[in-house]
């Protein structure tokens, strides 16, 4: 069973304060057997025998301290090892466990008190950087999310979604669709299609749908959607733009999609502070609020993206944002 993140990062905290733990006891066991003349058993092996069987509780009494502060000693190993083991043993193996056979519910509905905030169907990388403009306006929104996994990692990052599907009467009803001011449909083409009919059926509600094929924009439109933007046509004109002029680079060179968000290509330069660092270390979006979507190496685009790959100088970055975070990022990669 994978762990969630933040549990896998309390175990390794875990481990290494109950490693550090372990040699501490380890260090006064083999002073006190010196003070006490068992000089037999003043080694490393006896002494972390010692330590595990006695916070483990288990205790086989071939090696016992027989000195006072030694029986306290043995007392407050054995009380610290019941929490150091039944600890980890709880935390990690029988809470995550019931967890799973309980299925502790998701949130399924927004507060009553929403009103004229923005509803977005399906999250991704897309709406990254819409959500970080969102929180910073303090502009209320909820996300509507069907896969688990994604819906717990939002709800670990603190962001208000509900668990649902999107194309369910009941569901945009939970997101108080009634009462709100946009409705962003970012799932498949046929799915938005689906919510685009649903919201509009339901409510006056400004809808805008993400079109994976340009082909499907009219059919979107048809739907009901008020405005309907594609990223991959969006990303075909900045190419197209690339293709004519390769040699621009920078702000200038910028396409622009859904008003204030655009589009832009950004060279790593040799003495830029990002040489060297995986994309995880770099934690571009954390400094500069642009999101990276893609990466130009030796002339060919690639559109996967992985957290531990390395920037190289003269990679270039391929990200969206605003024009202020792109600034930000452009000042990062000199």
């Amino acid at each position: 069973m994978k762990l969630p993140a933040m549990w896998r990062r309390s175990l390794y905290h875990y481990l290494g304060i109950s490693l550090a733990v372990v040699i501490i006891y380890t260090i006064v066991f083999l002073l006190l057997v010196n003070y006490e003349g068992q000089t037999q058993f003043s080694n490393p092996v006896d002494a972390l025998y010692w330590v595990i069987t006695t916070t483990t509780t288990v205790g086989y009494g071939d090696i016992v301290l027989t000195s006072p502060i030694g029986k306290f000693f043995t007392i407050f190993v054995e009380l610290s090892g019941v929490v150091m083991v039944f600890g980890i043993l709880i935390t990690f193996v029988i809470t995550p466990w019931f967890e799973k056979a309980l299925n502790m519910p998701l949130p399924t509905k927004a507060p009553d008190s929403f009103s004229s905030h923005i509803i977005i169907c399906g999250y991704n990388r897309l709406m990254e950087t819409l959500i970080d403009e969102l929180e910073e306006q303090k502009v209320n929104f909820i996300i509507i999310e069907d896969n688990e996994e994604i819906l717990r990692s939002l709800i670990e990052k603190k962001l208000p979604c509900i668990y649902g599907k999107a194309t369910d009467d009941e569901t945009l009803e939970n997101a108080r669709v009634g009462n709100a001011r946009f409705l962003i449909a970012n799932r498949s083409d046929e799915e938005n299609a689906s919510i685009v009919l649903a919201a509009s059926s339901l409510a006056d509600v400004h809808i805008i749908a993400v079109a994976e094929d340009s082909a499907n924009i009219k059919y979107l439109k048809y739907a009901g959607a008020n405005r309907v933007v594609s990223p991959k046509l969006v990303l075909g004109r900045f190419l197209g733009k690339k293709a004519l002029d390769p040699y621009v680079m920078g702000l200038g060179g910028a396409t622009t999609f859904l008003d204030k968000y655009s589009i832009v290509e950004l060279p790593v330069y040799p003495a830029s502070q990002l040489v060297g660092k995986s994309f995880n270390e770099a934690n571009i979006h954390k400094k500069t609020g642009a999101n990276i979507i893609g990466v130009r190496k030796e002339g060919k685009l690639f559109l996967k993206v992985e957290d531990e790959e390395i920037i190289k100088e003269n990679t270039v970055l391929l990200a969206t944002g605003t024009m202020e975070h792109l600034s930000e990022l452009k000042d990062l990669t000199k």
